[in-house]
C-alpha cells in the first residue's frame, strides 16, 4: 500500500497501545463485575495490584494476543467510523462504476492511478468481475501522490461523466505512470470528447469530489492506496483476488 506520510507508522503505535489497554480494561472489567456481584470478593488494593501483575506477566508471556487484540480493536473502530459515511462512501460519482451497476455486492475501492498497488490490484478486479455478475465496484479516486495523479484523477471523473469510465480507468493503467501524454493517450483510446473532458476536468464539481473522497477516507483512517470497503469490513493495501473474493463472500453471507 502507497502513502503518503508517516501517519501509518504513528497509527500503528497507537493501536498498539489501545489494544494493551483493551486487554488490561477487559480483564479489569471482569474482576469488577465479579465484585459487584459477590461483596466478599471485593478488591483490596494489594488485589488488584497482584491482578495487575498476573495480567502484565500474561502479556509478556502470550504476546501474539496483542496482534488479536489491534486487529479487534481496528474491526470496533473501522465499523464506527464506517457507519458514519457508509452512505457517501457507496453513492458513486456518476459514471464511475465498474461490474455491473445495479449489482446486490458492492465492493468500494479507494485508487490512485501513480500507486503501484493499484496498477497490480487491476488484474485482481478484473478477475472478480468476470466471475461475479452481483458485483458492483464504486471507484473513488484517492490521488495523494502527485499532482499528475490528480490530473487523472479528474480526467478519471471527466470520463465518468461521458459514460465511459471504466474506459479510461483500464487504459490509464495501462498507459504507466500519469502525466501530461499519458493522461492523453489513455482519454483517446476510451474515446473522450477531448475538449469537454478537458472542461469538465477543472470543474468545480470534479474537485470537489475529490475533496469529498479525501474527507471520506481520512474519516475511514485510509492513508494509502488501495483501500478497500466491502460489507462492514475496512481493507488496506494490495491484498489479492482471494482476499477480496472471502471479504465479499462474508458480505454476501
Amino acid at each position: 500500500m502507497e502513502n503518503s506520510g508517516t501517519g501509518g507508522a504513528n497509527r500503528t503505535l497507537l493501536l498498539g497501545l489501545g489494544a494493551v489497554l483493551v486487554i488490561l480494561a477487559g480483564v479489569g472489567g471482569w474482576f469488577v463485575s465479579k465484585a459487584a456481584s459477590d461483596p466478599a470478593a471485593s478488591l483490596s488494593s494489594g488485589d488488584r495490584a497482584a491482578i495487575e501483575v498476573v495480567v502484565r506477566d500474561y502479556i509478556l508471556e502470550n504476546p501474539e494476543i496483542i496482534p488479536e487484540a489491534m486487529e479487534a480493536l481496528q474491526r470496533k473502530e473501522g465499523s464506527e467510523a464506517l457507519a458514519s459515511v457508509r452512505t457517501e462512501a457507496e453513492t458513486p460519482f456518476p459514471g464511475a462504476v465498474l461490474g455491473n451497476p445495479n449489482g446486490t455486492v458492492t465492493l468500494i475501492e479507494f485508487t490512485d492511478f501513480a500507486c503501484g498497488y493499484c496498477r497490480q490490484s487491476v488484474d485482481h478486479v478484473r478477475t472478480l468481475l468476470a466471475n461475479r455478475p452481483e458485483l458492483r465496484i464504486v471507484v473513488r479516486e484517492l490521488p495523494i501522490l502527485s499532482e499528475q495523479s490528480a490530473a487523472a484523477a479528474r480526467m478519471a471523473l471527466a470520463a465518468a461523466e461521458q459514460g465511459k469510465y471504466a474506459e479510461f480507468h483500464y487504459a490509464m493503467f495501462d498507459a504507466g505512470r500519469p502525466g501530461p501524454a499519458t493522461i492523453e493517450a489513455a482519454a483517446k483510446t476510451a474515446g473522450l470528447d477531448l475538449a469537454k473532458a478537458r472542461a469538465a476536468a477543472q470543474s468545480d464539481r470534479i474537485k470537489a469530489e475529490l475533496g469529498k473522497n479525501m474527507d471520506v477516507a481520512r474519516q475511514l483512517g485510509f492513508n494509502g492506496t488501495p483501500s478497500w470497503i466491502v460489507g462492514d469490513e475496512l481493507i488496506s493495501g494490495a491484498v489479492g483476488v482471494d482476499a477480496l473474493a472471502e471479504a465479499i463472500d462474508r458480505a454476501q453471507s
